[in-house]
């Protein structure tokens, strides 16, 4: 039994003595099946918070009730510190829905280890399905989500009284005799368990404590712990110390060492600090400069974009090794040229990156190429503003002939026509008369009809033709140009010609 089981088995109740509402007694062995293990199907209750939950996580760590052993051959042994230490990660997410990654991000254990720990946490009754991820192929990973669980044999060691029903319920009351072992599992909830530390190696030498063996005192663990640690800063006092003292072999530093306030013992960590220095960055290791550029490279260049960073970590492994900047590679890029249309992003770098190293193999022939990079970036830069810039007076300005020669020559007939003198009527004078249905015919004078033909003239003049094709419907073309004049007529059929043509548009901008 591991050391947090030995200590909470010591605090789980035996029967009653005193009589109470609630009666606490041992319980027998803790197993929920996988059928159970849903949240749907829990006999026990929805832990309100990750504090209280570790409560019920410690009591089953140490009651020594579940023992995974007993149900299979495989996997963990016990619900020891291990399983404690990962439920304190998912104590801490809402809604609490862990990676495996994560957990082994976290924790520091395999894959298969946190496998086996969440399947202990949901025997025990714990954890409790709420959705449960799925893989399939072609489709984005839908992670698992749990609910944190208190199990009714907590409540019923404790003599805890809920109210409810179903995993709804929630606590309205405890037992004397359950009141000192809660105390202490929320003394336990509240310390956090670190990873721990790895054993040194036979071949290193053990550090020698100055300690004597008086001065080891024993824990509440069984663990031995010196009285003065080695690192120490504590400076010996002259005189009026004991002859126990554990300082054995110390001195006092002389005063020129101690005329700027600083001891021998001070770490060169706190000197650093204290002259208000920063701590240095960790340098990156090789793979960590292939990742960076490959994450600088996904973002710069377009159609990287999307790709795998692991991926294009492993292809530009051979210029990141050489100490390649991504300026550097952009300016490769811009050297071998790329393809108009890209389908595998990866593939197309490696194909391009194949001779860098060869090629630009100094940083002097690297930097000529970035140089030789921002002097076309510059020219493309100007070149679009110059584009933009035509195209704005382009639009801005007055109107311009089209491109087409057919569409030109078309425009420049119908230019010519409409400003062609018009010929003097022959053998038609103004203001004979409207013939309206061919049987009868109503002469005008010139008293109506000079005012007509004026704001006839005047609508041509703004390109607008609604009387003139008003008569012309009227009365039919050679009749108006009869009565109106042929070449007012002629006038207003160009107009209407022109205007159906949506290369030339009459009217104001």
């Amino acid at each position: 039994m591991s050391v947090v089981a030995a200590e909470a088995a010591v605090m789980v109740p035996g029967p009653r003595v005193a009589s109470d509402v609630v009666e606490v007694r041992t319980l027998p062995d803790l197993f929920v099946p996988e059928a159970s293990q849903w949240l749907s199907s829990s006999a026990g209750r929805r832990a309100l918070d990750g504090y209280s939950w570790m409560q019920s996580v410690h009591w089953v760590a140490g009651a020594g009730l579940y023992q995974p052993r007993r149900h299979r051959s495989h996997g963990p042994r016990s619900f020891g510190p291990t399983t404690v230490r990962v439920a304190q990660e998912l104590a801490v997410l809402f809604p609490c829905r862990p990676g495996i990654e994560y957990l082994m991000r976290r924790t520091g254990l395999s894959e298969r280890s946190v496998q086996n720990h969440l399947m202990i946490l949901r025997e025990a009754g714990l954890l409790a399905w709420i959705v449960k991820g799925t893989r399939v192929r072609g489709e984005q990973a839908q992670a698992s989500e749990f609910a944190l669980m208190v199990p009714v044999e907590f409540d019923r060691a404790l003599g805890i009284r809920t109210a409810g029903e179903g995993t709804g319920r929630r606590v309205v009351g405890i037992a004397e005799s359950g009141r000192e072992l809660i105390a202490a599992l929320a003394t336990k909830a509240a310390r956090k368990l670190r990873r721990p530390r790895r054993k040194p190696s036979k071949t290193t030498p053990k550090p020698v404590s100055k300690a004597p063996a008086g001065g080891v005192q024993e824990g509440a663990r069984g663990a031995a712990e010196t009285a003065v640690s080695p690192g120490s800063r504590c400076t010996p006092m002259e005189g009026g110390s004991t002859g126990g003292s554990s300082a054995d072999g110390t001195y006092s530093p002389p005063e020129s060492k101690l005329a700027s306030g600083e001891s021998e013992s001070t770490p060169k960590k706190v000197k650093a600090k204290a002259a208000g220095g920063r701590k240095p960055k960790r340098s990156l290791n090789r793979i960590g400069r292939r990742f960076q550029l490959a994450g600088e490279l996904t973002h710069r260049v377009e159609w990287l974009r999307g790709c795998s960073v692991p991926r294009i970590a492993w292809v530009v492994w051979e210029v990141a090794d050489a100490g390649w900047t991504s300026d550097e590679v952009l300016a490769w890029l811009e050297m071998r040229g790329t393809a108009e249309r890209v389908r595998r992003g990866s593939g197309l770098l490696a194909v391009l990156l194949a001779s860098a190293t060869t090629v630009l193999d100094t940083p002097a022939k690297r930097t000529g190429a970035v140089e030789q990079w921002h002097r076309a970036e510059e020219a493309r830069r100007r070149h679009r503003i110059e584009r933009v810039r035509a195209a704005r007076e382009q639009h801005d300005g007055g109107w311009q002939a089209p491109a087409s020669r057919a569409v030109q020559r078309e425009v420049q007939a119908a230019v010519n026509q409409l400003f062609t003198p018009d010929p003097a009527p022959v053998g038609v004078e103004e203001g004979q008369g409207l013939l309206l249905d061919g049987t009868e015919q109503f002469e005008l004078g010139d008293e109506e009809l000079t005012p007509l033909i004026t704001a006839m003239r005047e609508e041509l003049a703004y390109g607008r033709t609604d009387l003139v094709s008003a008569a012309i419907e009227t009365l039919g073309a050679d009749e108006a140009a009869r009565v109106l004049g042929e070449g007012l007529v002629r006038r207003a059929l160009q107009l209407e010609a022109l205007a159906r043509n949506t290369s030339i548009t009459f009217g104001t901008r």
